[in-house]
Parts: structure tokens; C-alpha cells; sequence
């Protein structure tokens, strides 16, 4: 039992620590504000742990990457409380990726691949769009318009959803084609 906890503890250390790299990668993350928000594969890893590990990896390794990215400077925070939203809740809400976790599995050990690819599917979108409702939760109580006469409500759905939504798309295609090769990487010791 013991060993399980150390080989979980090291992989959600491992992949938050890919994930923060993937992001302040500068050719491999895209940013396209001055105020947070980039396209990029940096939420591929926390996917992988939440689909191996379950919810609660999922939700750990989320956590972590959000507080490493208030720790290395990369946070963009006007307001505590923003930030812990913008930070905190909207990479941990990735984690609920791991819903899907043991249907994943079970569709494997079943060999139905077309079955395990879609919960992967499931499982991505449900994650990032969970992100971005955080993320959309901040920007209509913190940030008024940058674009005068435009609704605060609008401005921050086009705001979020321009970097969220080719994120969403960039990380099912990576998602897909690495588990399509390696199906058996989903599988913990778990």
C-alpha cells in the first residue's frame, strides 16, 4: 500500500512539474495576452494523471501546477481573490478529467478502443471546460471591458474562450494520438 501512495505522490510530482514547463516553454506555448491565457499542451499532463490516478490525482496535480505558476512569477494577479480563482480553482477544476478514469480503464482491459478514446474526449472537454468557467467567473467580477461599450459578460467569454477553445483542440489531438500509441500508460498501479 505504501509503495502506491510514493509511486502516486511521484507522478503527480513529476507530471505538474512537465506541465509548468510545457507552459513557460516559449516554443511550445503560444501566449496570447498580456493578462494570462495561452495556448498550449501544458494541460496534456494533468489529463494524464487524472486519467491514470483518478479524480483525486487530477485535482492534486491541477492544484499544484496553479500554485507553481503563482510561485515562478508566471501569475498574472490583480486581486487575491482573482487569483485564487484565475490560479488555484481553474487548474484544479482540470482534474475532474479524472471522472472518466475507471471507464477508461475498463474500456481498455476490454480492448474497446473506440469506447476509451471517447471518455478520453469526455474527459478533456469536461476539464478545460470547467477551467474556463472559472477562468470566465473571474473575468466578469474583476476585469471590466478593455474594449469600451462592450459587455463585461461578452468581453470575458471572447477573452477566455479565444485561448481555452484551440487548447481544448491542441490537447484532444496530442491526448489522442498518445494514449493511441501507448493505451497501457493509462493504466496505474492505482
Amino acid at each position: 500500500m505504501n509503495s502506491k501512495r510514493t509511486l502516486f505522490l511521484i507522478e503527480v510530482a513529476i507530471f505538474t512539474a512537465l506541465a509548468l514547463v510545457l507552459d513557460l516553454a516559449p516554443f511550445l506555448s503560444f501566449k496570447v495576452w498580456a493578462q494570462g491565457g495561452s495556448i498550449s499542451l501544458a494541460m496534456i499532463p494533468v489529463f494524464i494523471v487524472a486519467f491514470r490516478w483518478g479524480i483525486k490525482g487530477g485535482l492534486l496535480s491541477g492544484f499544484l501546477w496553479g500554485v507553481l505558476q503563482i510561485a515562478v512569477g508566471q501569475a498574472w494577479i490583480m486581486h487575491w481573490l482573482q487569483g485564487a480563482i484565475d490560479y488555484l480553482v481553474a487548474f484544479t477544476l482540470l482534474g475532474f478529467a479524472g471522472i472518466f478514469a475507471s471507464k477508461i480503464k475498463n474500456a481498455l482491459k476490454d480492448g474497446n478502443t473506440r469506447a476509451y478514446f471517447s471518455y478520453i474526449l469526455l474527459g478533456v472537454i469536461l476539464g478545460s471546460i470547467l477551467r474556463f468557467v472559472a477562468h470566465f467567473v473571474a473575468g466578469i467580477v474583476f476585469f471590466e471591458s478593455a474594449i469600451e461599450g462592450m459587455n463585461v459578460w461578452m468581453y470575458s467569454f471572447l477573452y477566455n474562450i479565444s485561448y481555452i477553445a484551440p487548447s481544448i483542440i491542441i490537447c484532444t489531438i496530442a491526448v489522442y494520438f498518445l494514449f493511441h500509441k501507448q493505451p497501457r500508460t493509462l493504466l496505474s498501479a492505482a
